[in-house]
């Protein structure tokens, strides 16, 4: 494709997700069924260069400002996924001298708000709760792609067996640091056509998301509840977990978000799942299995903060009154999950948020109207689960509570996974 032809796509594409009407991946998608005739190659730059503007959003704005022409051309010329010189043949000698002047500005010439790119009602509070240092590195990797994950299907495969089956297809594989069940995949290969993946022995997962599903430590014959179960990447997990036995209920409030997880369910080989679309916490169906369930996961609607490496736009589509508005949404649920239990059970509260608000504050609050549930310290529970190879790195995975072993918390920068947090009870 001529360069100036893609940088036209590129302009329009920015122009699209910049409106914050729908999720930019659906933008994206539906952009690219509009243009049917793309390349992967082409695909790949649209949807990066429109990722890298969301990204940086404040600094390309700023810096925008200093040239001419159409601003979303401006933008998609600061954020162009690809070499300078292939962008720089189809540039006026004006917008040449304009991006080289662009280029040249130095990180300390710039506002904080341009370095972090990120609204303040979110970059306040994060400085607040890591501390200047940590902040900065946190905002750092924010801007960056995320890596690709994905978690071997252990009902099917050996992990081993499965990266030497990806590295027979040319695809550079290594275990994951902390999940006993991760792959880490270098690049991002196109795997929905490799057999590996057809057949159900891979399913693409970020290594924490991996290990929400660990703590709910499902077993053989169990009756589990995944009470958020979206489209149902945990749900997958749990039902391997229980080696495709017992019962595992997959409730969610979105009919459409389960029916995603069918083709998935089909290539995994389970027949223990049971989706079921609910009209809210307090449905019929939920309420028939009180105290009848021996572990819940909630990994709750939220923010979805800690995915701002492959969501950028999530930090310019949420509010400050959309996070206190889905903590108390949080707080109901995990109280409604909670009745599902029998004595004995394990209740697991997640989210995929970097904010306390979210986080801690809704598991301090469960604990304290819930004293009929023990609080079971996260670290101990990974001391027993984690890879071998990670029985070391247990601490760093964890905060909260006097030893900072209660709950675990995963951030991007630390752990190269998204944010995530986890809390742990058992019901007495």
């Amino acid at each position: 494709m001529h360069p100036q032809t893609l940088l036209d796509l590129c302009a329009e594409l920015v122009r699209l997700t910049l409106k914050f009407d729908h999720p930019a991946d659906a933008v994206v998608s539906h952009f690219f069924r509009d243009h049917r005739g793309l390349g992967p190659r082409e695909r790949a730059t649209l949807a990066e260069t429109a990722y890298a503007v969301l990204r940086k959003k404040l600094l390309f704005e700023r810096l925008a400002l200093s040239g001419s022409g159409p601003k979303e051309r401006r933008l998609a010329i600061l954020g162009f996924h690809g070499s300078r010189d292939f962008i720089k043949s189809v540039l006026s000698e004006q917008e040449k001298q304009w991006l080289d002047a662009c280029d040249g500005v130095k990180p300390d010439e710039l506002l904080d708000l341009h370095r972090h790119s990120l609204p303040d009602w979110l970059a306040q509070p994060l400085k607040e709760q890591l501390g200047d240092k940590e902040f900065w590195a946190l905002a750092e990797s924010l801007n960056q792609n995320a890596g690709l994950d994905v978690r071997v299907n252990t009902l099917r495969d050996k992990r081993e067996d499965v990266q030497r089956e990806l590295k027979a297809a040319g695809i550079t594989a290594q275990p994951t640091p902390y999940s006993p069940w991760g792959l880490r995949i270098a690049d991002k290969p196109a795997l929905n056509k490799l057999d590996v993946f057809t057949r159900g022995a891979i399913e693409v997962q970020d290594e924490g998301s991996q290990l929400l599903a660990l703590l709910v430590e499902a077993k053989r014959g169990e009756m589990v509840v995944d009470f958020c179960a979206g489209a149902g990447g945990k749900t997958l997990a749990l039902g391997a977990a229980m080696r495709n036995t017992g019962r595992l209920y997959a409730f969610d409030t979105s009919a459409h978000r389960l029916d995603a997880l069918k083709p998935r369910l089909a290539r995994s080989g389970l027949s223990n799942v049971h989706p079921a679309a609910i009209a809210h916490e307090r449905d019929e169906r939920v309420k028939r299995l009180s105290g009848k369930i021996d572990r819940v996961l909630v990994d709750a609607p939220c923010s979805g903060l800690g995915t701002l490496r492959r969501n950028p736009d999530l930090k310019w589509r949420q509010s400050a009154q959309a996070v206190q508005e889905m903590a108390a949404k949080q707080a109901a649920i995990l109280t409604s999950a909670a009745r599902l239990l029998k004595s004995g059970g394990r209740l697991v509260y997640a989210t995929c948020s970097l904010l306390k608000e979210e986080n801690e504050a809704v598991a301090e609050a469960f604990a304290t109207a819930h004293p009929d549930f023990e609080a079971v310290p996260v670290a101990d529970l990974l001391e027993r689960l984690l890879a071998p190879s990670a029985a070391g790195a247990v601490a760093g995975l964890c905060s909260g509570g006097e030893n900072g072993r209660n709950y675990l918390r995963l951030w991007p920068h630390q752990h190269n996974t998204d944010g995530f947090f986890a809390a742990v009870w058992r019901k007495k």
